[in-house]
């Protein structure tokens, strides 16, 4: 018999364990173990009954054993000591207060589509909401002024279990936010503080304001399974990345335009400062944009702008970070239904339908008109932007060079920020413990002193700690094993095996991440005997655990489980290998301390970033990987290794061969018998110290708090000195809309005439100084508007320059016609080829790059 009506009783504590709700309420406890003790004290089977859940935890303690807890002066001291060092983390300065400097912003607001905080909080799919969470806590731990934004799916992403054959199940359980660590956002009256947004042939669509508080940081997830709405309006934060073109549609007007508006609720309840920056985290969250120029058009309190005027001011402020190394990874809507839905009953309405859909439009050599593309539209709405590691930014450069035509890809205004991950979250407590043994402030903003201790420890303590952290996680492998053979429908009768599998003493790798085909969950399959040999050594054996999640309609990637899970189901070497159902948070804080090496084989160049292997090195953990996203920047031969890759090879199947051999090749000449090779005392000196190389070259790079340190330096606070000279009175950027207008409409006119140069005849040597003229006509613009500049550097065959730099040439002498001869001295500091050019760039204080408008004007 179905229930007619669902709500959760909450628990009410007695009020000298008030406290235990605060910490409850506030998702640091899911970083920080002290928290997690104080309640584990209070119950600690039920505490393990829950996973860890604080929430669903207080909801089944006991009456009785609360009592006894008011009268517990030990647990009463450890309660109220628990609480106030959460108000001092909250409220003391710390980093962002101290050395920010003044162009940091006031508040900044950060936007994406998914957010992996907590295992008990499931709004995440993969690696973007892991970095997103990552973000938002590392924020929170320096003191930066963030707020979060998203949207609450009651169903999350999805549980994945497999059937008896090995093929993915999905299930969608009912997330019921009255039992998760979220409040909902109420006006002065008590009544729920809502957001909506206007749909064609409809009424509007209605989000109700639910507040996670990460640590510091707030975070708002806009939920419509509200009775405000009708069913299918209820059912659009049903599933995270779920549904056809128009349900992803409607979810991310919601986020872009209700992300907006909800904020403006947030600060007019909470008297939070409005953001002075606004950080879209990939494309999904792009319509922010688009509401940020409706208000300052056509909005009730805004200035009524123009609306090139108001795009000015809206992208200075604005910083589109994009993750997606592979166009198929981008969302595209068909045009004309974003022109239905901006068209008619607009949920900005104001803003002309001919103009949103040029921020979209694929209108590039190679693109496709019938298009809307969400990443185009990210750039074109923010002033800055960024990939998320050295070589992922080199490779959207590529990607999105047809936005700058007249551009070299070096000069595509998209930068880098390598990503981080939070330490606190992913380092073992047990390191952690041993860190404060020896003097480390793990509680600290300041975590550049904690690596050089390495040193102070002795190869057996390490040793040692890493076989904890094997046992340790084995353990949970185990377990999470029977329960998948259980879901499969094996009798225990048939898994008593399970029980041994596994060994802490044997060389662990893991390999775990989403299963798009370009990550290439199967590539160690290729020789399967070849594998088993490896798995099975008599002295020197290997094990392999393995996890990850195929997207639902993705037929390819569920294959490539099932072809895996087969593999390891074969009972020679099912001791030796596992496939673990369901990765999330909760299986990814013990494995990964507890491998001892971490395996990524991507398709090089299509992995962004691939944080997990960050994660690894944070334990002690060895990366063996494809020179891709980040291990391509900070491998330096000694913190792991690196599989040679085939580029260049277009036989796929060819080059997948290719790359495993010498992954099976590595393992057998390098990584194993270094694991294996013990000293008298029983420990393996060069594995471990390629573990202290790794511990001291990688901690202090891989840190969160490093990648977001990084954002506010070169992203947020340019953005808020931009955004806060164009919004003043809003005259310089009207004025800089219109000067960008003159220059568009008078750049025909800008003509190189003639180049020559001089000093340094038939022979040029080193110290040598070429002096270089150009002849340039200006037509209708000044030389203020432009910047005249020698380009120059090494050439090659093909008399394309390479490694570049830039000389900024001035005017030696004007003639009639607005006609003039730039000058300039170039020192030639290097031998070999060398060649240059001239070119004629817009100049303007207020632009970011020089390529921002896309004009160049170079010699015929």
């Amino acid at each position: 018999m179905r229930a007619f009506r669902r709500f959760t009783v909450r628990p009410v504590l007695p009020e000298p364990l008030g406290a235990l709700s605060v910490l409850a309420g506030n998702l640091r406890w899911s970083w920080h173990p002290p928290t997690q003790d104080v309640f584990a004290s209070v119950d600690p089977q039920l505490w393990r009954d829950v996973a860890g859940d604080p929430v669903r935890f207080l909801g089944a303690v006991g009456r009785e054993r609360l009592d006894e807890l008011v009268d517990d002066g030990d647990f009463r001291a450890r309660l109220d000591a628990a609480h106030a060092d959460l108000q001092r983390y909250l409220s003391e300065d710390r980093w962002y207060a101290r050395k920010a400097g003044e162009d940091a912003p006031r508040a900044i607001a950060y936007f994406s589509s998914e957010y992996g905080i907590a295992s008990v909080l499931p709004q995440y799919s993969g690696g973007l909401g892991i970095l997103a969470g990552d973000h938002l806590k590392a924020s929170s731990d320096l003191g930066i002024p963030l707020v979060g934004v998203g949207l609450f799916y009651r169903h999350g992403y999805f549980k994945q279990a497999l059937d008896r054959d090995g093929w993915q199940q999905e299930s969608y359980p009912v997330l019921d936010p009255d039992e998760l660590p979220l409040t909902q956002l109420r006006e002065a009256d008590g009544t729920r503080a809502t957001v909506s947004i206007a749909l064609p042939d409809g009424p509007d669509l209605v989000a109700r304001i639910l507040v996670a508080q990460v640590g510091r940081v707030p975070l708002l997830l806009l939920d419509t399974d509200i009775e405000d709405n009708s069913a299918h309006y209820r059912d659009v934060t049903d599933r995270l990345y779920g549904g056809n073109s128009e349900h992803r549609l409607r979810q991310e007007l919601l986020l872009g335009v209700g992300g907006v508006r909800a904020l403006r609720v947030w600060s007019r309840i909470t008297g939070a400062p409005a953001p002075e920056v606004f950080h879209a985290n990939e494309g999904h969250a792009g319509f922010l944009g688009v509401e940020r120029i409706r208000e300052l058009t056509v909005g009730d309190d805004g200035p009524h702008l123009d609306f090139d005027t108001a795009l000015e001011v809206s992208r200075a402020g604005t910083v589109f970070t994009t993750h997606t190394p592979v166009p198929a990874g981008i969302d595209r809507f068909p045009r004309e239904l974003v022109s239905q839905y901006f068209g008619g009953s607009s949920p900005t309405p104001g803003v002309p339908v001919d103009r949103v859909l040029a921020l979209g439009a694929e209108d590039y050599d190679g693109g496709d008109a019938g298009v809307f593309n969400m990443a185009v539209m990210g750039f074109r709405l923010a002033q800055r932007a960024n990939g998320v590691s050295m070589l992922h930014g080199h490779v959207s450069r590529g990607m999105f060079n047809g936005l700058w035509p007249a551009f070299d890809e070096a000069e595509v205004p998209i930068t880098s920020i390598t990503n981080g991950v939070h330490g606190p979250t992913w380092i073992a407590r047990e390191v952690i413990e041993l860190a404060a043994s020896r003097g480390a402030d793990v509680d600290g903003d300041d975590t550049d002193a904690l690596w050089p201790l390495v040193d102070q420890l002795g190869d057996r303590e390490i040793w040692d700690l890493k076989r904890a952290l094997r046992t340790r996680f084995i353990e949970d492998a185990r377990d999470r094993m029977r329960r998948s053979a259980a879901k499969r429908g094996f009798a225990p009768a048939e898994t008593t095996w399970i029980d041994t599998a596994l060994d802490p003493d044997v060389l662990t790798i893991g390999f775990a991440r989403r299963v798009p085909t370009y990550k290439r969950l199967t590539l160690m399959l290729r020789d399967p005997a070849r594998l088993k040999k490896l798995l099975l050594d008599p002295e020197r054996p290997i094990q392999l655990v393995i996890a990850g999640k195929a997207h639902p309609a993705d037929e390819t990637g569920k294959r490539l489980i099932q072809e895996m899970v087969r593999f390891a189901d074969d009972p020679e070497i099912r001791h030796r290998i596992a496939f673990l159902p369901n990765y999330d948070i909760a299986m990814a804080q013990p494995l990964y301390p507890g491998c001892d090496v971490w395996l990524n084989n991507p398709l090089r160049p299509y992995e962004a970033c691939g944080t997990s292997g960050m994660k690894a090195a944070l334990n002690g953990g060895l990366n063996l990987s494809i020179l891709d996203g980040w291990w391509d920047e900070w491998y330096d031969g000694n913190n792991g290794w690196a599989i040679p890759s085939a580029d260049g090879i277009d036989d796929a199947d060819r080059r997948d061969d290719l790359e495993a051999h010498a992954l099976y090749d590595l393992l057998e000449t390098d990584v194993v018998p270094r694991f294996y090779e013990t000293n008298h005392e029983g420990v393996p000196p060069r594995w471990l110290e390629m573990v202290r190389h790794t511990l001291k070259s990688l901690g202090p790079k891989v840190l969160a708090t490093r990648q977001v340190r990084d954002y506010v330096r070169e992203l947020y606070a340019p953005a808020a000195h931009t955004a806060r000279s164009l919004n003043s009175d809003y005259a310089g950027a009207h004025e800089l809309s219109a000067w960008k207008q003159t220059v568009r409409e008078a750049w025909h006119g800008v003509r190189v005439e003639h180049v020559d140069s001089e000093g340094v005849g038939d022979q040029a040597e080193v110290g040598a100084t070429l002096a270089v003229r150009a002849w340039v006509a200006l037509g209708s613009l000044s030389a203020d508007d432009v910047e005249v500049q020698v380009v120059h550097g090494r050439i090659g065959s093909d008399d394309e320059l390479t490694a570049t730099s830039v000389t900024p040439m001035l005017v030696g002498e004007s003639y009639d016609g607005n006609r003039h001869r730039f000058d300039a001295a170039v020192s030639l500091d290097r031998s070999g080829p060398f060649g240059y050019t001239v070119r004629v760039v817009p100049r303007n204080e207020a632009l970011a790059s020089v390529a921002e408008l896309g004009l160049v004007a170079e010699p015929v």
